[in-house]
């Protein structure tokens, strides 16, 4: 999932598929001599059988699940020649040599047009790229891949980190929602994750605080909904609940050293309970180990005006 570095800040987890390199093999039946080349070359690559897998993604963590839309009366050569090539493509993805993945999926497409999983790694490579025109063009391949297989749960949960990277909110949620409600799907925490972090953007925080509450019930090492989760508390005054997940918090990230946000959490916490001798270390640990930070920012402008309330 994220990097403990990066969990004050907003971000969304996009998944992609586990590297080429870690796949099984297989021997494709050849159909015809035209295949018999490519399925020699891509014959170390294949799995076997032909039903849905779970990969690991590009970052190393939650896995990408493919689509789980029967066969129908496509090739089943085909669809695992399709497989492979947007397998392919996510680790041209990885390496940002996004031309090459592109050729990979144009591949793809020719083998099975109706593959979803190619259109929606389409999607996340265009997303990447970046640019006016390709993001533009990447909500198109997003919705293909959920209209060849409307129970793509890994499609819904990218599509809503695209909706959200559009500052679409609302329309986020609501692929977000259809992720994080999809038992079985093992992204469905961080579905939920990017759920409440969606409603804080839309100043929906009894919502924001119910997703990240259904996150926790899924999986009680949640650092994500753990934090969220005390700002929410410390908003409402509930003091007692907020220093008990945050005391959760610290035993889930020892050992990965203590980020900005929750060294200024815990001040919020001491300065509640007038604790003032922890207040006062955490803030000269805050202010000594990231003067530049937001929170650091925050702490200044509060100790200059303790009667303030935080921003």
């Amino acid at each position: 999932m994220m990097t403990f570095k990066n969990l004050c800040q907003f971000k969304y987890q996009t998944l992609f598929s586990q590297p080429a390199q870690q796949l099984g093999a297989m021997t494709v039946q050849k159909r015809g001599s035209k295949y018999m080349l490519l399925a020699s070359a891509l014959s170390a690559l294949l799995l076997s059988g032909c039903q849905s897998t779970t990969t690991t993604d590009l970052t190393g963590n939650t896995p990408y699940q493919t689509s789980t839309r029967p066969s129908d009366n496509r090739s089943l050569d085909q669809q695992e020649i399709a497989r492979v090539r947007t397998s392919l493509a996510a680790q041209y993805i990885r390496k940002n040599e996004l031309d090459t993945a592109q050729r990979q999926l144009e591949k793809a497409f020719a083998a099975d047009s109706r593959y979803a999983p190619a259109y929606d790694m389409m999607g996340i490579l265009l997303q990447q790229e970046g640019s006016r025109l390709n993001l533009a063009k990447a909500d198109q391949y997003f919705k293909k891949a959920i209209a060849l297989d409307k129970d793509f749960d890994q499609a819904h949960n990218n599509y809503g980190v695209y909706l959200s990277q559009m500052k679409r909110y609302k329309e986020a949620a609501a692929q977000f929602e259809i992720a994080g409600a999809a038992l079985g799907y093992e992204g469905r925490i961080g579905a939920l994750e990017n759920l409440g972090r969606t409603y804080l953007q839309l100043n929906d925080h009894p919502a924001a605080a119910k997703a990240f509450l259904r996150a926790l019930d899924g999986n009680r090492n949640s650092v994500i909904a753990h934090i969220e989760l005390v700002d929410l508390l410390l908003e409402q005054q509930r003091v007692q609940q907020a220093q008990r997940l945050y005391d959760e918090t610290l035993l889930l990230v020892q050992g990965q050293g203590i980020s900005p946000r929750l060294l200024l959490q815990g001040i919020k916490l001491a300065a509640a309970q007038n604790n003032i001798a922890t207040r006062q270390q955490l803030a000269q640990q805050l202010l000594s180990a990231y003067p530049l930070s937001d929170e650091a920012k925050q702490l200044k402008i509060w100790l200059n005006n303790p009667e303030a309330p935080w921003k």
